[in-house]
């Protein structure tokens, strides 16, 4: 149980120079019941932007090096982070995707206008071979998203068979012909996106009885069985959560939610570098915010749900900012800076704090797409960085299939307006959210060692923190820290490591057995204690 101080502001502007800036961590070693599902760590790829062309994929003659037509660099840098789960086609672009166009020959797939993301001309080189031969090459299971929107019944049914029945069935026979001979594993099934938008614009109610038709028809082949996912409620939609907890109940293994740190979705929503101290604070206690959010839709969930047969999957989550200038309109390219890898780091400590009932998180995206872990350059050259965000997600692998260890936490926080930019809202109203200036979270690994993370967001102010480990006697640590100048630092290809780890030697055992952490101002911290 986190133990909060607040210190409440009625300014939007925050100075944090008269605030003593120590905390305590107090890790209960003996307490852990829960794993840390590593599909925690999913990824999301869609065909948007220069996420796939360009960024996942550029063709075996294509100059840039490549293994089989991925990019080499992109597939080194992923299979480093072992990614375990990656979704795919989408987002809004599932709904507008049929699979039987990116099958067989290349020079013989249809084209089609991609009408949610820039009216880019798509053509289908990439396709459920490609893609699921990547997942197979990195070793993550696949996550499907199938056509509810614009799609039928049968063509979801047929897809299924072609990617995992062995058996003698058109569909299968179907796969030889193109060059793949046994079927591949698919576990994670989506049977629409975002239902309540771009998926269809449904109810609640219409979509539960969608589902179950669909549903019916897609069949469990050659010992795959699917895990199958209703399209789940955007952020603060509770009711439609319960409407489908009510209606579909057992008939789906998950139900997705999803959630981005974003002012908006109308008029500018921020540069992904250039911020005020408020629009850093204001970023961070809205990313914080889907504590809340995921406590009550567990709470419907729970009620319904009380042997907790149901998973709840963030499969889109992540910051949303505007494109960068000079790039395409609708492709969601953005810059990746340290504030960033905040929103990184909280929300991963937040995922583990409930994964008694979240099983999968998405981050939106994989390459070149909103909060991404890799961007590559625009023109073509080969050029490849790691984002801030990346560096978490690597720092962070000690915690996949570790055992979730509850902490009290004793920290300032501060009082963030929920206004973001005044003219859109006006800060007398618009209440506050708090931001506590520690995150953290530990686990026990499978060799027996603590793996603690902290996450000092105050931009100006270094932190001394006190942890102790109940039951454990510390006998060495070592850890490694990402941070940089400033938060608005970020990597580009000019300057490709500016934000990067390094080794951290600020953890220090006392007699007393605690350790005694000095945490930089904006920094991330991950300790292995043994």
């Amino acid at each position: 149980m986190k133990k909060l101080f607040y210190c409440l502001t009625l300014a939007t502007a925050f100075s944090l120079n008269a605030i003593a800036q120590d905390a305590t961590v107090a890790v209960h070693t003996g307490q852990g019941k829960q794993k840390i599902n590593k599909e925690i760590y999913g990824q999301f790829s869609e065909h948007l932007g220069s996420c796939i062309y360009g960024g996942l994929w550029v063709g075996e003659n294509s100059k840039i090096p490549n293994i089989q037509g991925y990019r080499k660099d992109v597939f080194e840098a992923l299979k480093a982070l072992k990614i375990p789960v990656m979704r795919w086609p989408g987002g809004c672009f599932a709904d507008d995707y049929h699979w039987m166009d990116g099958i067989g020959p290349k020079s013989q797939r249809p084209s089609l206008r991609n009408n949610n993301w820039g009216g880019t001309i798509e053509d289908n080189s990439f396709g459920t071979h490609e893609f699921l031969n990547l997942c197979e090459m990195l070793g993550c299971e696949p996550y499907i998203s199938g056509n509810v929107g614009s799609g039928t019944v049968k063509e979801m049914a047929q897809w299924v068979e072609y990617m995992t029945s062995d058996g003698d069935t058109p569909m299968a026979r179907l796969r030889r012909q193109n060059g793949r001979e046994k079927a591949w594993h698919v576990k994670y099934f989506g049977i629409g996106n975002e239902a309540w938008g771009c998926g269809g614009n449904m109810s609640p109610e219409y979509y539960s009885d969608e589902f179950r038709k669909f549903n019916t028809y897609l069949r469990d082949y050659t010992g795959n069985r699917l895990y199958r996912i209703a399209s789940g409620a955007s952020d603060y939609d509770y009711n439609w959560t319960e409407v489908l907890m009510d209606k579909i109940g057992n008939r789906m293994q998950g139900i997705s939610l999803h959630y981005y740190t974003c002012s908006g979705w109308d008029g500018p929503k921020g540069s992904a570098t250039k911020f005020s101290n408020d629009q850093y604070y204001w970023a961070l206690g809205k990313c914080l915010e889907i504590d809340e959010v995921i406590k009550k839709h567990k709470a419907i969930m729970d009620e319904k749900d009380p042997k907790n047969q149901v998973g709840l999957l963030v499969d889109e989550w992540g910051t949303w900012w505007d494109e960068e200038p000079g790039t395409v309109s609708g492709h969601l390219f953005q810059q990746n800076a340290l504030r960033d890898a905040f929103v990184a780091s909280l929300s991963l400590d937040v995922f583990h704090k409930h994964t008694d009932r979240v099983k999968m998180a998405n981050i939106a995206q994989v390459v070149n797409v909103l909060q991404s872990m890799i961007l590559t350059d625009q023109e073509g050259t080969g050029h490849m960085v790691l984002t801030p965000t990346y560096h978490v997600f690597e720092m962070y692998t000690p915690f996949m299939e570790a055992t979730y260890l509850p902490i009290d936490l004793e920290t300032q926080t501060i009082a963030v307006s929920k206004a973001y930019f005044k003219e859109k809202e006006g800060a007398k109203d618009a209440g506050y959210r708090p931001c506590p200036m520690l995150s953290a979270s530990a686990a026990k690994t499978q060799d027996g060692s603590i793996v603690l993370a902290m996450t000092n967001v105050s931009l100006d102010k270094d932190q001394t923190v006190s942890v102790s480990l109940d039951n454990f006697k510390a006998k060495s640590v070592s850890g490694r820290i990402l941070t940089s100048g400033r938060a608005d630092d970020y990597n580009d290809f000019q300057n490709p490591n500016r934000v990067q780890p390094a080794a951290f030697n600020g953890a220090k055992i006392g007699k007393d057995g605690k350790l005694s952490v000095k945490m930089p101002a904006h920094s991330i911290v991950v300790l292995s204690i043994k």
